[in-house]
């Protein structure tokens, strides 16, 4: 199975930037789909963007389309998720997750948290005032 493990979070002003980087190690990135989830105090976990096993296609929360950006470095083992014009709302504690890809979604972005199968522990994002 494969371990993933998150960097990048931090405290940016509104308007800023941050890139976060999931590594995986154990097993092949490039084996299944990914995604970033979020999860802000007293809130359920909530899918930010994600990216298909075959294709490349990606999907993204209607919260941030157009701000953030997911890609995948198969090369670097890596999961990115690039964040422009952050707003106190974006604070949270962001996940990556990959998911077995399965007969009939190898193209499907999936959305909901119980059908990825590994996260990670997470990394905190606090976009201030």
């Amino acid at each position: 199975q494969v371990q993933l493990v998150e960097s990048g979070g931090g405290l940016v002003q509104a308007g800023g930037s941050l890139r976060l980087s999931c590594a995986a190690s154990g097993r092949t990135f490039s084996d299944y789909a990914a995604g970033w989830f979020r999860q802000a105090p007293g809130k359920e976990r909530e899918f930010v963007a994600g990216i298909a096993w075959s294709g490349g296609g990606t999907y993204y929360a209607y919260s941030v389309k157009g701000r953030f950006d997911i890609s995948r470095d198969n090369a670097k083992n890596t999961l990115y998720l690039q964040m422009s014009s952050l707003q106190p709302e974006d604070t949270a504690v962001y996940y990556c997750a990959a998911r077995n890809p399965t007969l009939g979604t190898t193209r499907v972005v999936m959305t909901s948290p119980g059908q990825y199968d590994y996260w990670g522990q997470g990394t905190q994002v606090t976009v201030s005032n």
